[in-house]
């Protein structure tokens, strides 16, 4: 073999190219991937990164975007026509108020024990609740607390970031945009208790809807 021809082996692909070995992993992927990973996909010599970058430019404006997810990236729904398909994660994320308020306590204050999202409700929380929104891929455990006993935490998923289209816990709403939701406005008055945790259908499960 040649020189030109040993030197063409490890020669990476045009940019071109390389834009459209990311749109297609992103495509077939069921879940978020990482930079990391379409590297390690990718042949070698490629920039996956800046194909990533490139890419995402040239799906701004259309009806998908290249959406980062935490850490990872993802082809998703342009958020301005999720409405297009809120029918459907209505009827399939359907929560209880019980589960939707636990949901927030966690995305709002993680990591976050057992007890101290009972304190924060004021209402005790059921294993039911905790067990759904585990299930959902929603919540997981995070680290133990420095406390005493060490009790376990809970924190929200990427896969929670990516069904409700943030990046990070840090792009969930503010005060301002729970209150227009009725979130905050339909909480008990202070001081009221309830002897456990009431999983009855939630009246409005658009208040965590997304367009995922």
């Amino acid at each position: 073999m040649d020189e030109s021809a040993e030197r063409s082996l490890f020669e990476a692909p045009p940019m071109a190219e390389q834009e459209r070995m990311v749109e297609a992993i992103l495509f077939a992927s069921a879940d978020p991937v990482t930079v990391t990973e379409l590297m390690n996909r990718m042949p070698h010599g490629c920039d996956a990164a800046e194909a990533l970058s490139l890419l995402r430019k040239r799906y701004e404006g259309r009806g998908v975007n290249i959406q980062r997810v935490g850490e990872a990236w993802a082809i998703r729904t342009a958020p301005d026509l999720g409405f297009l398909m809120q029918k459907e994660v209505i009827e399939t994320r359907k929560l209880s108020r019980a589960a939707i308020e636990t949901l927030a306590i966690v995305a709002y204050h993680q990591p976050v024990t057992r007890a101290e999202i009972e304190e924060i409700r004021g209402v005790s929380v059921s294993r039911g609740t905790i067990d759904q929104l585990i299930e959902m891929d929603w919540i997981r455990l995070g680290r133990r607390k420095m406390t005493p006993g060490r009790p376990v935490t809970f924190v929200v998923t990427p896969a929670f970031l990516d069904h409700f289209g943030l990046e990070s816990a840090r792009d969930l709403p503010g005060l301002k945009e729970l209150r227009a939701a009725g979130l905050l406005d339909n909480r008990p008055p202070p001081g009221t208790a309830m002897p456990e945790d009431e999983d009855r259908p939630d009246d409005q499960p658009e208040l965590f809807g997304g367009a995922g």
